[in-house]
């Protein structure tokens, strides 16, 4: 079945350039599923567990089938979190990026006008928030005339956190003439509804049979335990089991303090994040994870979606979650694309009937673990120590792979010199060794810009530009900090 590459679709060099250097060999389940009905235009409504490969199997057909020269949003992924938003931005810019695709990423909590002001410029994907979305309509700085696809994402976590009247209101400013495509790792009654109600003959497609726990890449076990003896137990395990990445995730802010505290006190390479933290911070948290900065991640369920990252060894379930489906959320970070990974719950006496809800509803009855034993803690003291204190190798930052051959450029002039991106395109063009393949994303504000140089040419167009003016103007250039 999973026989097929990604070299069996008729897709631009660009694009398979892109997945290449991603990494995207072959198509996961999800990607052979979704992809050909994709490029047939069809909507479609789909069940699968996070971190079955979902954001590529709508990010390719997106970055594909977009009309480059189009200056208006021509697709809009709706997301419940920030976190989402940011990540699924960042998976579309890197798949076109070679296609010079631009996504934007709208979202509560930070500034407006820098919104409005990046939306000025030409954008081909808006990626954000139901709330800030809306407010972007109602305030007349989203223009939605051009989208041709629209994507909801983690449709079961809109509904959850009560977005799903204001999902309505945004399709409701949509052209009817768009593909509609919905993700669910779960697929509640009413998600179902909003799918019959907006969608022309959606085709449903199943990934697995289970509901997204898959017991073949993850290994779930539980230990009995009562509340005031989690702290050490906790400490046992992580021991024993030496994980190179962990998140541990517990039901409330207060208890996420608590226990990195603990952690922190005792050495532990560990952060955490949660909704009472500051936006800036919680993005930072998470690129710090990501780029392997520390190895223990202690997080409330905001942190469930959003986290991209394919070597998380160990979920360690400090508190079982009151809501079944957030099992479901929290384990499927780990295991992901290919690697084996296990979750490990922690279930206080009092917790029994959120278990058998939980049960009941991934259809298994999770084995029961003993609590490691002394002797077991002292023998791994060892491994554990020399881990704890060594940087966590990351052996698949996608971003960083993709961006590794580019140079931001900075110049002193933009909008206020009339100065616009086919100038800098014309005179960039010119350098011996470069061609128009080599610059990317052009982003032009009021007093600067932007150019991104591909393919390893930033040093050359650097040097080059130092001495070369831009429609007869002399330019500052300096390599972009960001």
């Amino acid at each position: 079945m999973n026989e097929k590459s990604f070299a069996d679709y008729s897709l631009s060099d660009e694009i398979k350039r892109a997945l290449a250097v991603l990494k995207y060999e072959t198509p996961t389940q999800v990607q052979n599923e979704v992809l050909p009905l994709a490029f047939e235009k069809q909507d479609l409504v789909v069940k699968s567990k996070t971190g079955s490969g979902k954001t590529a199997s709508f990010g390719i057909p997106i970055c594909e089938m977009i009309a480059w020269e189009e200056k208006k949003p021509q697709a809009l992924v709706l997301t419940p979190t920030r976190e989402l938003a940011v990540q699924v931005r960042q998976d579309i810019t890197n798949i076109g990026r070679f296609k010079r695709i631009r996504a934007t990423a709208l979202y509560g909590k930070e500034p407006f006008s820098k919104q409005k002001e990046e939306l000025k410029q030409k954008t081909h994907a808006v990626v954000g928030t139901p709330g800030r979305i809306m407010d972007h309509i109602e305030r007349g700085t989203l223009d939605l005339d051009q989208i041709k696809f629209l994507i909801i994402d983690e449709a079961d976590e809109m509904l959850n956190m009560g977005f799903i009247d204001e999902v309505e209101e945004i399709i409701n400013e949509l052209p009817l003439d768009r593909i509609t495509m919905v993700f669910s790792a779960t697929l509640p009654k009413d998600v179902e509804n909003l799918c019959h109600k907006y969608m022309e003959n959606p085709i449903h497609i199943q990934i697995e049979t289970t509901t997204g726990v898959t017991a073949d890449t993850i290994e779930h076990q539980l230990i009995e335990v009562k509340e005031e003896q989690k702290i050490s137990l906790l400490k046992d395990l992580t021991v024993v089991e030496n994980p190179d990445s962990c998140l541990i995730f517990c039901r409330t802010k207060e208890h996420v303090d608590t226990v990195f505290t603990e952690l922190e006190e005792s050495n532990y390479s560990c952060e955490r994040i949660h909704g009472g933290l500051e936006q800036e911070v919680r993005f930072a948290v998470m690129d710090g994870f990501k780029m392997g900065n520390f190895r223990y991640l202690v997080a409330t369920d905001v942190a469930a979606r959003g986290i991209d990252i394919d070597n998380v060894t160990l979920v360690i379930n400090y508190d079982v979650p009151m809501e079944k489906e957030s099992y479901v959320h929290r384990t499927g970070r780990t295991g992901r694309a290919g690697n084996k990974g296990k979750a490990i719950m922690f279930a206080t006496p009092y917790e029994g009937k959120f278990l058998k809800a939980i049960e009941k509803y991934i259809g298994f009855e999770i084995p029961i673990m003993e609590a490691p034993k002394h002797q077991e803690v002292a023998a791994g003291k060892a491994a554990f120590e020399e881990k704890i204190s060594g940087r966590r190798a990351v052996r698949n930052n996608k971003t960083a792979r993709i961006n590794q051959d580019i140079m931001k450029l900075h110049f002193s002039g933009g909008k206020n010199k009339k100065i616009r991106a086919v100038d800098f395109v014309g005179t960039i063009a010119k350098i011996p060794g470069v061609t128009a393949d080599d610059i990317g994303i052009i982003t032009i504000k009021d007093h600067l810009s932007y150019v991104d140089i591909l393919n390893g040419k930033g040093s050359l167009v650097l040097q080059a530009m130092e001495n070369t003016t831009v429609k007869g103007k002399k330019l500052k250039v300096s390599k972009a900090i960001k």
